[in-house]
């Protein structure tokens, strides 16, 4: 029996979705100070097998499944959430100013659909904040990425500037950065999308200064939307690649809402099952025209082993998943990273990099 699924689920389901995510997320904040618990956690729920582990961007991998922004939006548990067999840990959205969000309710669970819809609005301390939580906690044992986003309260002529604030305010501590260009909750934010290269531009010119001082030039991602045009993608993607960022990620939630059931309209952003064929599908899209010159993470409706690796198959080296947790629960992504061995095997992979984009 899955205590999970059988009893713990049914009863953070009567709660609040923000208040359910808060109760677990205050007990992640109490066991990451207990070691012990921590080795019990990890004996449980970690995978370690080569066929899992690759290497990008400077950093290895012990798997490819990690846990999407948003879940830890202060980069507060990021130590404990390696403990259920997460192979890298994405914190944020971290805005250069500390702001509360959209006013709740803000969160709605979608259960017939398996799916979440969220209109949070970047709510978190700040990067100053941040930045002094980093200081007092020991890096992670896995690869940590730092999701940044612009302020409400900042204009679009100034996001550039709000970006490279919060970018060189916790520089030393990302093990990469992913500009999220593609929430649909902040207003105009995705605008920035239409005309990247301004953005791009001076996050690589701070990056490079920065780099004189560190020694080690910071992986840059962009966080794209399932809602693009083609076209727009087709730019979008063509500029990430002419500024020499790092890779994608595809993709953040959608506005769309002809995949679920819903008696009234509820503004937000839509992730889970619903989002998966969509975003599966700009992943592949973005695959095709980055010819290998960009890092792909895939994220948007992974339940199972076979949701990620056919994001795999759609070129994604890495793969995240949010929703797809708060409705498995703990032993998610162990059961992943076990039927991913399986699926390699069945079909001649040595390892996961093998699989990438055969699907394509």
């Amino acid at each position: 029996m899955k205590i999970y699924s059988t009893l713990i689920r049914p009863f953070l389901f009567t709660l609040e979705p923000e208040r359910a995510h808060r109760t677990v997320f205050e007990f992640l904040k109490l066991i990451q100070h207990v070691p012990s618990i921590k080795k019990v956690l990890a004996r449980r729920y970690v995978i370690e097998h080569r066929a899992l582990e690759s290497s990008h961007f400077g950093c290895h991998f012990k798997n490819p499944v990690g846990v999407a922004a948003g879940f830890d939006k202060n980069c507060e548990i990021f130590d404990v959430l390696p403990c259920f067999g997460f192979g890298f840990v994405e914190c944020g959205t971290v805005t250069a100013k500390d702001q509360s969000g959209n006013p709740g309710p803000r969160m709605f669970r979608l259960v017939r659909d398996t799916a979440l819809i969220n209109r949070l609005g970047f709510n978190n301390h700040g990067a100053d904040w941040v930045e002094e939580r980093f200081k007092k906690t020991p890096a992670p044992e896995v690869p940590l990425g730092i999701n940044i986003g612009k302020s409400k309260v900042t204009d679009l002529a100034r996001a550039a500037e709000d970006y490279c604030y919060t970018f060189e305010k916790l520089f030393s501590f990302g093990d990469y950065f992913v500009v999220n260009v593609s929430s649909p909750n902040t207003p105009g934010l995705r605008e920035l999308e239409k005309n990247l290269t301004p953005l791009l531009r001076a996050l690589k010119a701070l990056n490079l200064k920065l780099t004189g001082k560190s020694g080690t030039l910071k992986p840059i991602f962009v966080k794209v939307s399932p809602d693009m045009s083609p076209g727009d993608l087709e730019e979008a993607v063509g500029s990430c690649i002419k500024n020499e960022v790092t890779g994608i990620i595809a993709t953040n939630t959608t506005l769309a809402r002809d995949m679920v059931h819903l008696a009234d309209p509820v503004e937000g952003g839509l992730s889970g099952k619903p989002l998966r064929r969509k975003s599966t599908e700009t992943l592949k899209t973005i695959y095709r025209q980055a010819k290998g010159r960009l890092t792909l993470i895939g994220v948007g409706g992974i339940f199972s082993a076979q949701d990620a690796y056919d994001k795999i198959l759609a070129g994604a080296s890495l793969v995240q998943l949010y929703t797809g947790w708060v409705y498995g629960g703990p032993s998610t992504v162990t059961d992943i990273n076990r039927g991913l061995i399986e699926l390699l095997e069945k079909d001649g992979f040595k390892n996961v990099q093998e699989a990438v984009g055969k699907g394509a």
